[in-house]
């Protein structure tokens, strides 16, 4: 690398980060890139802890700002990249990266996504990897399951113990389990996590790999499953007694760990939802090669100082979840592209700092989606978004509030007052969407943009 290499400013955001901070910092100094040719910013976003000291103490080549209150992902980034800058970016900078605090860069990571860059590349997206290494569990359903293939529900996990002792944070389920719902604490369930037809459970391999694992399952009809570990399978019969008969299903694990992919470009998807491509999918090098993508994950980002002086910045409304998938769209209605650089690899804890299935995670992305939806998509999408929250909102009040009592339950006002917390939200920040929506400046119509993507994704 030579002095002519393009000029970077990279901001890291920090919310009691603690080591990760540390870690992330570390990483962004071993960067194959000329010094000279790099600015770091450290965004203390109402932070606790003392990193903000001990990063001005031991490393001085990164510039600590520190607002005293938590300004969300959009407002601490966008203070990031316009601290002190004078007149346009793109008249100090050629590039602006944004890596979050629990993520760490691979020393190539920033060349790789510069040689990515192109006159209408917005941003350049990572292939951003688990943080961990993970070990696999196929569980199958072998007899059909009624009901849809989103809907449909297989068998219940709801215990587990990984070589005799009981490890919750060590798992994972892919795509083939739905969301994990709250235990019966009646019926001494540790967790509650329901199959599709065929699913993965996946442990995270740590220092020492898992030998033997033991499940505890359930099923609302009799099911015969298969379980393999990779070192050993097991096919069983699950719930033959009922639901509320637990069969136990031990297999042996075979010691070999994958790395599964975290994002690689992110994707946009039915009724305004967006997501991260290649989720949870093993890094075998299907996921490698070079290719548009609809948006881009704020985690591990390379963007453009041309493209943000004309785009505009985060919209700071949104605090976090969706900011990145907003600032995608307004830059695609202004012709825009992005594309992803998988050789620019990054190791992501992913959620770290919000946690999936939080409070914090769960009101900020539904809704976002739904707002962001409000202000860029197709009146249909918006539309049909906005009245399958509304009937999911009905529905659980119904379930909730009403069924339970017939059916001499307490009612559980939780998930109820989620729903109507959201959809408050949603017309709190409607007025402000609606006025970006009707603005005039775009130049390429939102049916193309959305058309282009769903089109792709559902064919």
């Amino acid at each position: 690398m030579t002095s002519t290499a393009p000029m970077v400013r990279i901001v890291v955001l920090t919310f009691d980060g603690g080591e990760l901070t540390l870690d992330c910092l570390a990483s962004i100094d071993a960067l194959d890139w000329p010094r000279d040719r790099l600015e770091v910013v450290l965004v203390d976003n109402g932070s606790l802890d003392d990193v903000a000291e001990r990063v001005r103490a031991t490393m001085p080549w990164v510039t600590v700002v520190e607002p005293l209150r938590n300004l969300g992902f959009a407002g601490g980034c966008n203070l990031g990249i316009t601290h002190e800058v004078s007149g346009t970016l793109a008249s100090q900078y050629d590039y602006v990266a944004l890596v979050n605090n629990d993520a760490t860069l691979h020393p190539a990571w920033l060349r790789e996504a510069v040689a990515h860059t192109g006159p209408d590349i917005g941003g350049v997206a990572s292939k951003m990897l688990f943080h961990e290494r993970y070990q696999r569990v196929h569980v199958e359903v072998l007899d059909e399951i009624e009901g849809s293939r989103r809907d449909q529900l297989g068998v219940c996990v709801s215990a587990v113990r990984i070589d005799g002792e009981r490890c919750d944070e060590r798992l994972l389920f892919d795509e083939g389990f739905h969301g994990p719902v709250a235990p019966d604490t009646a019926r001494d369930e540790e967790i509650a996590v329901w199959s599709r037809a065929a699913g993965e459970l996946r442990i995270v391999a740590g220092d020492e790999v898992a030998r033997h694992i033991q499940l505890r399952c359930n099923a609302k009809h009799p099911l015969r499953v298969r379980v393999d570990g990779g070192a050993g399978a097991v096919e069983c019969l699950v719930g033959a007694d009922g639901e509320t008969v637990y069969s136990q299903i031990d297999v042996d694990v075979a010691p070999d760990a994958v790395d599964l992919v975290n994002n690689v470009g992110s994707e946009l998807y039915e009724w305004g939802f967006a997501g991260d491509r290649g989720f949870m999918a093993i890094d075998d090098g299907t996921w490698d090669a070079p290719t548009e993508c609809f948006s881009w994950c704020g985690g591990a980002v390379l963007l453009s100082a041309a493209h943000l002086d004309e785009v505009g910045l985060f919209d700071e409304s949104l605090f976090l979840y969706y900011e990145d998938t907003e600032l995608s769209w307004r830059a695609r209605r202004l012709g825009w592209r992005h594309v992803v650089a998988p050789a620019a690899v990054v190791r992501h804890r992913h959620a770290s700092s919000s946690g999936v299935g939080s409070d914090v995670f769960r009101y900020h992305t539904e809704r976002n989606r739904l707002l962001v939806a409000l202000a860029h998509a197709p009146a249909r999408t918006v539309l049909g978004a906005c009245a399958l929250e509304v009937r999911h909102a009905v529905r659980v009040h119904i379930s909730h509030l009403v069924l339970r009592p017939l059916r001499l339950q307490m009612p559980a006002r939780i998930e109820p007052r989620h729903r109507r917390r959201v959809l408050v939200g949603v017309l709190r920040g409607a007025p402000a969407m609606l006025r970006l929506r009707w603005s005039r400046r775009a130049t390429v119509r939102r049916r193309a943009i959305i058309r282009r993507w769903q089109m792709a994704k559902w064919s």
